[in-house]
Parts: structure tokens; C-alpha cells; sequence
């Protein structure tokens, strides 16, 4: 037993039997493998190219169109400072379908499968975290990778105008975690960096993804000039269509570039530091006089420049939504209102003009005038008086002026008030602007006296500031310009509509009435006196007419201010809507014109007066 136990075994030898762990047995098994993956690789290819040649060979080399946005043209000041601008941006695109694999060729291992199955989830988590937007909205569009005709989703928009700066941190997460699928387009975001100033003349841009859909261009704004101007604004989009494969774009593949033509350049007549200025002492004005809203305009009296254009209420075109329709709209060129007395200079105009009235034509004013089946009076309570016709400009007397006016015919009138521009649109360039109202010559006797004291017809301010610009200008009208000169992307000048000029009233006619207009200041003193410069102007209050009743509510008060007097270089016109109590276009709207002009003419380097501010007869 012991012996037997003892012996020693001897192995059995196979040729195939080797020593594991061994040299030759990892040799061995190396060879298996290649040869394992040798025989699927070429499984796979007969498949591919033999028996699924039509499905997948199709497959293989897929044209892709993806657009190339133009950058949106600029818009400056007079001054070359920026108002509406174009950053880099990009549009967040998707394909689902590689989204869905996590861009790994079938068949997934374990691994890679679950990796792909939570990367939907992931990213729309990361989206929401570092871009805002909502989780779900993010997540349905990566999952959906079938559309309802049955065809594979290639491409998704996941988030529109992204800064660059804020994608870095999407991308780098992504990058981190190993998640692709993901692409950019290049895009840009509208930026306005001076906020709300000039917001009610640039207007905005916002993407609608309801006319994206239906083939529209998708880009819209308000009645301002980005809507306007876009079709030049714009520019032509660009393309490329590259080949791309199941599993996204092929680096080697074909690329055809077509590229994009940039917008075209914009700069305005608007001065921002000047701007900025009236914007805050219109903001002031309406706050403290408890107006619902104001307007206020400064222009070149020789040129129609505009230089300054305000409102108030305003906006931030950079957050468009936070604002009412009616803030967001340009009350300058929209809303429509009766003038008031400042209409009186229009007036005078015609009929100095006609030679049927000078400053010391004498009129008797009752207390009151018989026009129709109304009785009308002056702001003012008085017995008879006696003014002149300049008298009659500088107390703003409306029965003065009905009686001064009742000399000429309606057809005159209605002509001379035509051609300083009331009626119709100004030109200036903006889309919606009103026409306002003037009646024609068949007007009534009633209509026509209330016409000749700024009742019965209504204007825009833009109208009004032109018309009275007109007598300032020398009795030539001249259209009110807002667009100073445009270039394309690499400097060429692009050719913009100038202004148009039409002759009103004689150079005499004019330095008459801007004579009669600087007794104003002369009787209302303290309002619209400035240093070193003679200044012509007029008051404006009256009633308000209410759409919801079509009846008056309320009163709309303005002032209208030249300088200098005898050879206008400026002029600033102020409106206040319905301001409470006892406020008038002197005390109300005066103050923020003496201060506008202000600035203005030294900013302008205006030259002061040489010569004294004529006293004219007022009473006789």
C-alpha cells in the first residue's frame, strides 16, 4: 500500500496542453480574438454591402443643409456711438437620433447602452441648470427620434440665441461627462446697451417660433425702425450642406460653403448724450405733473435732423416683455391729439403771409364769441380788450385769433395748413405713422374757428414739431429726417432718402412771426428766458379727446421753444398728456424746453444774440 501510494504519477502529455499564464497561451488566445472580430467585421460588411446595400449604403453618405445667419447690420447715433448691435451667439441644436446611442455604432455593450439611455435625462438637466428653459421641453425633444411620417428626427432646436459665454459651461460639462449629440449654429442676440434710450425709435427683435413654423421669417418687432429697416438690416443668410453619417457629421466628408451676406449699417440723426438728457427731464416732468404720459422732440431747425426723441412711459428693448403695448409703441408718430394754441403760430403764419395781418393789426376782443351754437372765451375771464396781433400771440387769446382768422377763406386756410405738413404723414421713416386730422374746405364756420385756435383737427407730434419748424426755418418746410447715412458690411455707402423742401411762407412772413413769438416769453416771464440768446415761443393747452366716449376728457398741454430767434438753429417741442389740476404748457411743459434748449444750443455751440429782442406793441 505504502509503495503503491508513493509512486510517482507521470503526466499525461497532449500536444495541445500548454502552461497557463504562459507566453503561448496569451498568443493563443490574442490570435482567437482577432480572429472572432476578423469574422463579425466581415459578417457585417457582406450585410452592409450585399444584403443591405440600398437600406444602409443609403445610409452612409447623407446631405445635411445647415443655415448660416447673417450678422444683423448696426445702428449708431449721429456720433458713432452704439444704439442696436449684433454679439455672437449660438443656436443649441440636437439630433436625437445620435443622442439616442450616445453616437456609438450598434450594438451597444451593457455599458454603453445604459450611458445612452440616461443621456437624454442628463442633458436636459444640464440644459435647464445652466441655461434656464424648462427640464421637459428639453427632454421630449431629445427623445423624440421618430417623426409622424415615420422618418428619423435629425435635427432639433434646443435653445435659440445663446451667448457664447453661457454655453461654455454646457458644453465643457457635456465634454466631461462624454455625452454628444449636441451642436451649435452660429446665431446672434440683438443687444441694446443704452438701454431704454432712443427704445421707441429703434423698436426690438424677438424670435416667433409660430412664424418659423410657417415658413415666414421669424424675426419681428414693433412700429420702429428695426422693423423698418429689416429687410437691409438683416442681410442674406448663408449655408453649408456637408455629408454626414448615422452617426453624425463625417470629418472628411464634402462641405459646401455658401456664405452669408451681413446686414447693412444704420446711423441716425440722434444725438444720445442729448437724448439721454431730455429723456430724464421728460421722465421728471410727467412724474411731478402727474401726466399719464409725455413726448418731447428737438431737432435742427436748418437740416430736420432729429436729434432727440423722447417718451415716457419707455422701455428696455432688451426685455421688450416687461413693458405695455402702449410703452413699447412710439407715441411720437402714433398718437394723435389736438394742438391746442401752438396751433395759433400756424395761423398767424397764413394770414401775416396773405398780408391781411401785422403785429399791431388792432382787434377788439369780447369776453366772449358767438362760433356756431357754442359761446367761446379765453383761458382767461375778461371784459372787452384791445390787442394787437402780436398781442394776441403773446396772452394766446382764442377770440382774438377766431376774428384775426375769419379774414381768409377755409379753402386758404385749409391749403396753408397742408403745406406745413398737417394732414399727413411727415416721411420720417417709421413704420404706423398717423396721419392725423384736418378737415377740408367744407368744413363749418364752427369748425373753422376752432381750427384757427388748435381745436377741430388733430396732429402727431412729429407733425407739429415740423410745421412750426417750417416758420423757423424761414418759411421753408423741410421734412423731419431720422436716417443720417448707411454703409454696407465692408464701408460702402448704401443711399438713404433725403429730405424734401417745399416753400410755406415768404422769409418776410417768417421773421414776422418768430418777431411775434418772442413776445411770449415777454409776457410770461420767467418760463423760457435763456441767457445770451433771444427765444421765440408758445404755449399749447386743449382738451382731450376720449375713444371710449368720443367726447373730451381731460386736457393735453404743450410748449413749443426756438432759438436763436433771429436765426433759429433749434427747436424743442414738449407735450404732456392729460397732467393733473391747474398745469398748463407754461408751468408744465415749458420748464423741461427752457432746460432741453439749454444744453442743446451750447452742446450745438450755438452763437449767442447780438442784436435785442424787439418789444412790440401788445395793447393799444
Amino acid at each position: 500500500m505504502t509503495a503503491t501510494r508513493n509512486r510517482r504519477r507521470t503526466p499525461v502529455k497532449t500536444k495541445w496542453r500548454v502552461k497557463p499564464g504562459s507566453p503561448h497561451t496569451r498568443m493563443t488566445m490574442l490570435l482567437i480574438g482577432f480572429i472572432a472580430v476578423a469574422v463579425v467585421l466581415s459578417l457585417r460588411c457582406i450585410y452592409v454591402q450585399g444584403l443591405d446595400l440600398a437600406g444602409n449604403a443609403g445610409k452612409a453618405l447623407m446631405p445635411e443643409t445647415v443655415s448660416i445667419p447673417a450678422t444683423r447690420g448696426s445702428i449708431t447715433d449721429r456720433n458713432g456711438q452704439i444704439l442696436a448691435e449684433s454679439v455672437p451667439a449660438v443656436n443649441i441644436t440636437a439630433d436625437p437620433t445620435i443622442v439616442a446611442s450616445n453616437g456609438v455604432p450598434e450594438p451597444l455593450s451593457l455599458l454603453n447602452k445604459m450611458k445612452a439611455q440616461a443621456g437624454p435625462g442628463i442633458i436636459a438637466g444640464i440644459m435647464e441648470a445652466y441655461l434656464g428653459g424648462n427640464y421637459q421641453d428639453y427632454y421630449d425633444k431629445l427623445t423624440q427620434v421618430t417623426g409622424s411620417d415615420g422618418n428619423d428626427i435629425r435635427y432639433v432646436v434646443l435653445a435659440r440665441n445663446v451667448l457664447t459665454y453661457n454655453d461654455l459651461p454646457v458644453t465643457d460639462v457635456l465634454s466631461k461627462l462624454g455625452y454628444v449629440g449636441l451642436y451649435r449654429e452660429q446665431a446672434s442676440v440683438r443687444n441694446y446697451p443704452n438701454g431704454t434710450l432712443a427704445a421707441n425709435q429703434l423698436g426690438f427683435m424677438t424670435f416667433s417660433n409660430e412664424l418659423q413654423s410657417e415658413g415666414k421669417y421669424p424675426w419681428v418687432g414693433g412700429d420702429h425702425l428695426e422693423y423698418a429697416l429689416n429687410s437691409t438690416l438683416a442681410g442674406v443668410d448663408g449655408q453649408e450642406i456637408y455629408e454626414s453619417s448615422p452617426y453624425g457629421r463625417i470629418p472628411t466628408g464634402t462641405s459646401v460653403v455658401k456664405a452669408p451676406q451681413e446686414g447693412v449699417s444704420y446711423q441716425l440723426t440722434l444725438d444720445i448724450g442729448l437724448q439721454y438728457m431730455q429723456d430724464q427731464r421728460l421722465a421728471a416732468a410727467v412724474e411731478e405733473t402727474g401726466s399719464r404720459s409725455g413726448m418731447a422732440i428737438t431737432m435742427s431747425v436748418k437740416t430736420g435732423e432729429l436729434l432727440a426723441m423722447s417718451t415716457y412711459p419707455t422701455f428696455d428693448p432688451n426685455d421688450p416683455g416687461s413693458a405695455s403695448d402702449d410703452d413699447r409703441g412710439n407715441r411720437l408718430i402714433r398718437d394723435a391729439y389736438e394742438p391746442g394754441s401752438v396751433e395759433k403760430v400756424l395761423t398767424m403764419a397764413a394770414l401775416v403771409d396773405q398780408g391781411l395781418v401785422e403785429p399791431d393789426t388792432r382787434v377788439i376782443v369780447p369776453g366772449k364769441i358767438q362760433s356756431g351754437d357754442s359761446l367761446i372765451g379765453d383761458a382767461w375771464s375778461h371784459d372787452t380788450i384791445r390787442l394787437t396781433a402780436a398781442g394776441v400771440v403773446a396772452n394766446s387769446s382764442n377770440i382774438g385769433t377766431i376774428l384775426l382768422a375769419r379774414q381768409t377763406t377755409k379753402e386758404t386756410l385749409t391749403s396753408y395748413l397742408s403745406s406745413f405738413g398737417l394732414g399727413q404723414p411727415t416721411g420720417v421713416g417709421l413704420p404706423g405713422e398717423a396721419s392725423g386730422h384736418l378737415p377740408d374746405a367744407t368744413m363749418s364756420d364752427q369748425t373753422r374757428d376752432n381750427i384757427a385756435f388748435g381745436q377741430g383737427l388733430s396732429v402727431t407730434a412729429v407733425q407739429e414739431a415740423a410745421a412750426i419748424n417750417a416758420v423757423a426755418n424761414g418759411g421753408v418746410y423741410i421734412s423731419p429726417t431720422l436716417i443720417k447715412s448707411a454703409t454696407t458690411a465692408d464701408g460702402n455707402p448704401v443711399e438713404v432718402a433725403g429730405p424734401t423742401t417745399h416753400r410755406v411762407i415768404s422769409e418776410e412772413s417768417s421773421a414776422t412771426v418768430l418777431e411775434m413769438m418772442e413776445q411770449v416769453p415777454i409776457a410770461n416771464p420767467g418760463f423760457f428766458e435763456i441767457d445770451g440768446y433771444r427765444t421765440a415761443s408758445k404755449s399749447g393747452t386743449a382738451e382731450a379727446i376720449d375713444p371710449s366716449c368720443g367726447c373730451y376728457n381731460g386736457r393735453v398741454v404743450s410748449y413749443v421753444g426756438v432759438a436763436p430767434a433771429e436765426n433759429p438753429d433749434l427747436l424743442t417741442y414738449v407735450v404732456l398728456d392729460h397732467p393733473a389740476g391747474g398745469v398748463t404748457g407754461t408751468s408744465g411743459a415749458a420748464p423741461v424746453v427752457h432746460d432741453v434748449m439749454s444744453v442743446a444750443l451750447s452742446r450745438y455751440a450755438a452763437p449767442t444774440s447780438t442784436t435785442p429782442t424787439p418789444h412790440l406793441q401788445l395793447n393799444w
